[in-house]
C-alpha cells in the first residue's frame, strides 16, 4: 500500500468513526427523550443490548475476510491512533471499566497498584517488546518464539502458555458480560453469560483481526462516553466543577471526616456503628463456636448425631445443613474468611476497625508492655506484608502487560515500526482517559453511599438496592444486623464489580445513563473477550494446525478451523465463567501474572540476548509458568488452597513475582549449559534489534 492510500484510508476513518459518535451521541439523547415519555426501564436495556450487538455484528459482517493476513493482522495498515484506540479497548477489560473504580472503592490506596502496574506496563511494551516484534512481523507469539528459538517445542509451549492466559483472562471477561446482561435484561446470571457470549462471537468469528480492530475502535467511543457522562455528572452535583479529576479532592477530605465519625463511638453515627459491627462480631463469634464443636463431634466420632440434634435445634434441618457446610468450607479455607463474599460478616464491618492492634491494646487497662510490644510487632509486620504485596502486584502487573499475547499482537497490525511505536503512545493517552477518572469516580460514589445510603431507613431503601441484590446477592447486600431499622456502612455489603455499573442509579441518574453505562461495560468486556478468544484460536489453527501438523492446508481450511476452534473456547470460557471461580480482578490478575512468568523471560532475553536458545527456552518457559501455577493451586480457595501456604505472604493474585525470576534463571542456565544458536538465529536476532536492518520477515509468516 502506497503512502498516498493508507493517507486516503486514514482520513475515511476519521470520517466514519466521526458520524458513527455522532450517531450514538444522538442515539442516546432519543432514549431519554422516550424515557421521559414512559418507556420502561426494561425496555431500555433490551434496546441497549441489542442495538450495541447489532452494531457489533454489523462491523463483523462488513469486515468478513477471508485474507490470512487480513484475519491475522488486519492486513498490517491500522493507523497508530486507530490501533491505540484499538488497544485501548482491548486492553480496558471488564476489569478496568467494571472493576478498577471498585477495587479502589473498597481498598482505597492499595488499589493504586492496578493503576501503577497495568499503566507501568506499557513503558516495558514500548521499550522492549512492541517495536521489535513489528518489525519480526509474523502472525503470533509462539511465531516468534518458534523462529527465535528454531523449534517447535518452544512454539508449542508458547501456544499452551497463550492459552492458559488468554483462557484466565477471558473467563473473567465473560463473566463481566454475565452480569451485565443480567442486569439490562433481568434474565438470570448463567444465561447471561450464554447471551452476551453472541456479542463476543459475531465479530472474531466473521472477520478474525480486522473486524476485531475495527469493532474495538467503536467499542472504546462507547466505553469512555459511558464512563465519563456518570462521573462528570456526579462532579457537578457535589462540587460544581466539570472535571472531576481535579475537583474529587474535596470530596475526598469530606470522606475522610465522615469516616472519622463512624470510628468514633463517641458521636451518635460511630455509636451505631459500633453498635453493628459488635452484632456481627457476636454472629462470627457464634459461626466459628458452632464449627469448633462440629469438628470437636467429628473427631470424637458423634459427628452425626451433633448434626441432627442441631437441625432439630435449627428448626429448618435443610437451611441450617447448607450452612453450615458453607461456613465450614468458608473459613477452613480462608484466613481473612470475614472479610471474603462468602463470610458471614459484611466487609465493612471489618474495614473500618480503625486501631492497629497496638491501639487497641493501649486501650485495654489490663494490657502489660508485652501485649503492648507484642502487638506493635503484629502491626509492623502487617504493614510488611502490605507493602510486599504491594510492590509485588505492581510488578506482576507490570510485566504481565508487556507479556499479554492479545496485546503484544495488536502491534503486528501496525504499518511498520514507528507506526508501532507512535502505536503505544496512543495506547497509554486512550487508557489514560479511564485510570486518571477512576480515583475520582471511587470517591464521588463512596461519598455518595456515606452521605445518603447510611443512616437512611430499612423501609425505605432506595430501588437500585433490591435491583442489583436480584442480579447477584454477593454483589449487593443490606442486613439489619442489629435491629435498629437504620443503616450503618457495617451493615452494607457492596462488591467492587457494581460500584461503576451501579453509579447512575445511586446518584439517581436517568436509566438511560444506566442502559448506557451498561452499554460501556459490555463494550469493555467484549472487545478484551474477542482479542483474547482470537488469540487462542489463531494460536492453535495457526501455530498447531498449519505450522505444526499440516503446513500445506489451505486458507479456506486454515480460517474453517481457527473460527471451529474460536466456538469451542468460547463456549468452555462461558460456561467455566458460569461457575463464578473468582471476582473479575483476581482472574485478570492471575492472567497477568502468569504471562508474565511464561512469556517475559523468553520474549525479552530472545530479543536482547543472542546467546539464548532452545533448551533455554524450554526450561525457562516450563519452569517460570510451572512455578506460577504451582503457586495459585496451593494458596488460592477455588483451587483448595489456603492461604498458610503464602511464601513470604504474598497473595496468589501475585504468584508471578515467585515465576518470572525461575523464568529468566531457566532461560540463562538452560542457554549457558548448551551449544549457542545457529549463526541464522543470531542474523535473526540482529535483524530485529538494529534498525539499520529495514523491512519485515513476511516471508517465515506465508
Amino acid at each position: 500500500m502506497t503512502a498516498v492510500t493508507q493517507s486516503q484510508f486514514f482520513q475515511q476513518l476519521k470520517k466514519y468513526y466521526t458520524f458513527y459518535t455522532g450517531g450514538f451521541i444522538a442515539f442516546v439523547i432519543v432514549l431519554a427523550i422516550l424515557e421521559q415519555m414512559g418507556l420502561p426501564p426494561k425496555w431500555i436495556g433490551f434496546i441497549f443490548l441489542g442495538a450495541t450487538i447489532a452494531l457489533y455484528a454489523g462491523i463483523g459482517i462488513m469486515s468478513k475476510t477471508a485474507d490470512v493476513s487480513e484475519y491475522y493482522v488486519a492486513g498490517r495498515r491500522v493507523p497508530a491512533i486507530f490501533n491505540g484506540m484499538a488497544t485501548g479497548a482491548d486492553w480496558m477489560s471488564a476489569a478496568s471499566f467494571i472493576g478498577m473504580a471498585g477495587t479502589l472503592y473498597l481498598a482505597g490506596y492499595d488499589g493504586l497498584a492496578f493503576v501503577l502496574g497495568w499503566t507501568g506496563g506499557y513503558v516495558l511494551v514500548a521499550l522492549f517488546l512492541a517495536p521489535y516484534l513489528r518489525k519480526f512481523g509474523q502472525f503470533t507469539i509462539p511465531d516468534f518464539l518458534g523462529s527465535r528459538y528454531n523449534g517447535n517445542l518452544p512454539r508449542t509451549i508458547g501456544v499452551i502458555a497463550a492459552i492458559i492466559c488468554s483462557f484466565t483472562y477471558v473467563v473473567a471477561q465473560i463473566y463481566g458480560v454475565g452480569i451485565i446482561t443480567a442486569r439490562l435484561t433481568g434474565i438470570e446470571f448463567q444465561y447471561g453469560v450464554f447471551l452476551g457470549l453472541a456479542g463476543i462471537l459475531v465479530c472474531s468469528f466473521l472477520g478474525g483481526m480486522r473486524a476485531v480492530t475495527w469493532t474495538q475502535v467503536a467499542q472504546y467511543i462507547i466505553l469512555i462516553i459511558a464512563y465519563m457522562i456518570p462521573v462528570v455528572w456526579l462532579s457537578v452535583a457535589h462540587t460544581g466543577n466539570p472535571v472531576p479529576q481535579i475537583a474529587y479532592g474535596q470530596v475526598l477530605q469530606q470522606v475522610t471526616q465522615l469516616e472519622n465519625e463512624f470510628n468514633n463511638a463517641e458521636t451518635t453515627k460511630g455509636a451505631a456503628e459500633a453498635s453493628a459491627r459488635a452484632a456481627f462480631k457476636a454472629q462470627q463469634d457464634s459461626f466459628e463456636a458452632r464449627i469448633a464443636a462440629l469438628d470437636e463431634a467429628v473427631a470424637a466420632g458423634t459427628g452425626d448425631a451433633f448434626l441432627e440434634a442441631q437441625r432439630a435445634e435449627a428448626g429448618n434441618p435443610d437451611d441450617f445443613a447448607a450452612t453450615t457446610d458453607a461456613l465450614k468450607a468458608a473459613w477452613k479455607k480462608s484466613a481473612d474468611g470475614a472479610k471474603g463474599k462468602t463470610g458471614p460478616v459484611s466487609a465493612h464491618a471489618t474495614a473500618f476497625a480503625g486501631k492497629g492492634a497496638e491501639a487497641k491494646a493501649r486501650a485495654n487497662p489490663d494490657a502489660t508492655e508485652a501485649d503492648i510490644a507484642a502487638a506493635k510487632a503484629e502491626d509492623q509486620e502487617a504493614s510488611n506484608i502490605k507493602r510486599r504485596n504491594f510492590i509485588a502486584l505492581v510488578l506482576c502487573l507490570m510485566v504481565g502487560t508487556a507479556s499479554l499475547p492479545h496485546i503484544l499482537m495488536r502491534y503486528y497490525t501496525t504499518p511498520s515500526v514507528r507506526d508501532a511505536r507512535k502505536s503505544v503512545f496512543w495506547s497509554l493517552f486512550f487508557i489514560f482517559l479511564l485510570y486518571f477518572t477512576a480515583p475520582a469516580l471511587a470517591v464521588l460514589v463512596k461519598f455518595e453511599v456515606y452521605s445518603n445510603l447510611v443512616g437512611s431507613s430499612f423501609a425505605a431503601l432506595p430501588a437500585w438496592v433490591a435491583n442489583w441484590s436480584a442480579v447477584d446477592a454477593t454483589l449487593m447486600k443490606i442486613v439489619d444486623i442489629n435491629l435498629d431499622g437504620i443503616v450503618q456502612l457495617a451493615e452494607i455489603t457492596i462488591g467492587g464489580d457494581l460500584i461503576v455499573l451501579a453509579t447512575p442509579e445511586i446518584a439517581g441518574l436517568p436509566y438511560v445513563i444506566s442502559g448506557m453505562v451498561a452499554a460501556g461495560g459490555l463494550a469493555a468486556a467484549l472487545s478484551t473477550a474477542d482479542g483474547l478468544l482470537l488469540t487462542i484460536a489463531n494460536a492453535l489453527s495457526h501455530d498447531v494446525y498449519y505450522k505444526m501438523i499440516d503446513p500445506k492446508a489451505s486458507t479456506v481450511r486454515r480460517l474453517a478451523i481457527s473460527k471451529g476452534l474460536l466456538v469451542l473456547v468460547a463456549l468452555f470460557a462461558a460456561y467455566t465463567a458460569s461457575l463464578k471461580p473468582g471476582d473479575i480482578l483476581f482472574l485478570v490478575g492471575a492472567a497477568f501474572s502468569l504471562a508474565a512468568s511464561a512469556f517475559f523471560p523468553a520474549l525479552v532475553l530472545g530479543v536482547f540476548w543472542k546467546r539464548a536458545n532452545y533448551l533455554g527456552a524450554v526450561v525457562g518457559m516450563l519452569a517460570g509458568l510451572g512455578v506460577c501455577m504451582y503457586y495459585m493451586v496451593i494458596t488460592y480457595p477455588f483451587f483448595g488452597g489456603v492461604a498458610a501456604n503464602q511464601w513470604f505472604s504474598i497473595a496468589p493474585i501475585a504468584a508471578g513475582v515467585f515465576g518470572m525470576p525461575i523464568g529468566f534463571i531457566g532461560v540463562i542456565v538452560g542457554s549457558l549449559i548448551s551449544k549457542a544458536p545457529s549463526l541464522e538465529i543470531q542474523q535473526l536476532v540482529d535483524h530485529v534489534r538494529y534498525p539499520n536492518l529495514v523491512g519485515d520477515i513476511d516471508t517465515r509468516a506465508t
